[in-house]
């Protein structure tokens, strides 16, 4: 609101000190992310004393993990924390007729509220079993047949390839980047970026065994398929890291904060074409929204870090992830996921395996076995003395110490993801 105050006021030929500031993507990037710490920070002590007030707190099931039951009762539903900070400077300080904008606000709500339930049901209906898992599946694939068929029909959210800018100011930041005509604009819209390839656009048209319209039809539904596959994946891969304090919450910055360089390099005419990579016009306010989260995450974190105050509950779990797999599909770099989020992808697995070998063995030994020994991965870290085919680390590792070493990792896969513009 903020960001067309000031808008408005510039094209009316109101004149004083500051009045362009709103035009910069850093500038509103920089203020969001103050402006949602500050507001988390607020919040997050208001919210956990009203739940704790309530004795609304998280039921703990005995998994024989150190310092396991001393959570018990510990404020939940805490994800609410990380949206209201988000919303509110996004409402302030992004541009609300960006179409990547109304489509990232979109996920952050539809998301909260499906989390929202199942948080809701597990903590006033005492089901731990919460939310159906085919309804959440079923609102995360509704998400994505909605994020893909904007993304192939909405000739507004069309790109550019690097090269086609080349004479373009390089000074210029996405908030004023020069017109440009619509037949430098890609039509169908279902190209991305792929890592470690020097011509490193990848046509999902390629994929198509049919030639004209039945192709382009058949690409754009595969296309679509690929959306519905991330974003359901990201976001049930944060909701599976969300089992440590500080865990979830601090990847997900790592992530995030990775994912708006990414925006912004992808929202400058000059950076593009610099990494020869797609130029999306209106990709700045997704740095802007980027860094705001970050700043959200980062004020939840002061309560949610080792012990924490607070649980962000499927409520920001589910959200979160959302929010990074529609971000990474919305600036074309969804392939450089499996690399960025490789935390969420292993944790993932880990449960996948674990899942499917336990009940191979069972039926062709009579019992089932392991090959970590807990999962998500992880908990393998907090276990001993458990039969497993990796029995490394052989003793138990401290909560806090697992958390900073995922944290580590992490920032290790955002610094490579990074790097794969250059590296090709």
């Amino acid at each position: 609101m903020l960001y067309h105050l000031f808008e408005y006021l510039r094209q009316r030929g109101t004149d004083f000190s500051g009045i362009g500031l709103m035009q910069y993507i850093s500038v509103r990037g920089i203020l969001g992310n103050i402006t949602a710490i500050l507001i988390a920070l607020i919040a997050g002590k208001k919210t956990i004393g009203f739940l704790q007030k309530k004795q609304i707190g998280e039921e703990i099931r005995n998994l024989g993990l150190e310092g396991q039951l001393a959570k018990k009762g510990t404020p939940t539903m805490g994800g609410v924390i990380i949206i209201i900070s988000l919303l509110i400077p996004i409402l302030l300080f992004c541009d609300l007729s960006n179409k990547n904008t109304l489509i990232l606000l979109f996920t952050t709500i539809w998301l909260g509220l499906l989390g929202f339930l199942d948080d809701y049901i597990k903590v006033f209906k005492h089901n731990k079993e919460g939310l159906n898992g085919r309804v959440k599946i079923a609102g995360q694939v509704i998400l994505g047949l909605v994020v893909g068929f904007a993304l192939c029909f909405d000739e507004s959210l069309a790109f550019r390839e690097g090269n086609a800018v080349k004479s373009a100011d390089e000074t210029v930041q996405t908030v004023s980047a020069p017109a440009v005509s619509p037949d430098t604009f890609e039509s169908n819209a279902i190209m991305t970026t792929i890592p470690f390839v020097k011509d490193n656009e990848f046509n999902y048209a390629w994929l198509s065994p049919f030639k004209g319209k039945a192709g382009d039809i058949f690409s754009k539904i595969i296309y679509i398929l690929v959306i519905i596959f991330i974003i359901t994946g990201c976001s049930n891969g944060a909701n599976l890291t969300d089992g440590m304090d500080g865990l979830a919450t601090g990847v997900t910055a790592i992530v995030g904060a990775t994912l708006g360089i990414l925006a912004y390099v992808s929202g400058h005419v000059g950076y593009a074409d610099y990494f020869n990579i797609m130029f999306i016009e209106k990709s700045g306010d997704i740095a802007v929204f980027m860094m705001t989260l970050v700043g959200a995450l980062l004020g939840f974190l002061w309560y949610n870090s080792y012990p924490a105050q607070i649980f962000m509950g499927d409520t920001g779990s589910l959200t979160l992830g959302g929010i990074v797999g529609v971000c990474a599909v919305l600036i074309r770099k969804e392939l450089l996921l499996p690399i960025l989020c490789g935390i969420f992808v292993v944790e993932s697995l880990s449960v996948i395996i674990q899942r499917y070998y336990f009940k191979y063995t069972k039926k062709k030994y009579g019992e089932g076995r392991r090959i970590f020994k807990m999962a998500p991965l992880h908990h393998h870290f907090q276990k001993e003395n458990i039969a497993a085919a990796i029995k490394k680390p052989e003793i138990a590792h401290p909560e806090a110490k697992i958390v900073m070493r995922f944290y580590i990792v992490s920032i290790m896969l955002a610094v490579l993801t990074i790097i794969t513009l250059k590296i090709r």
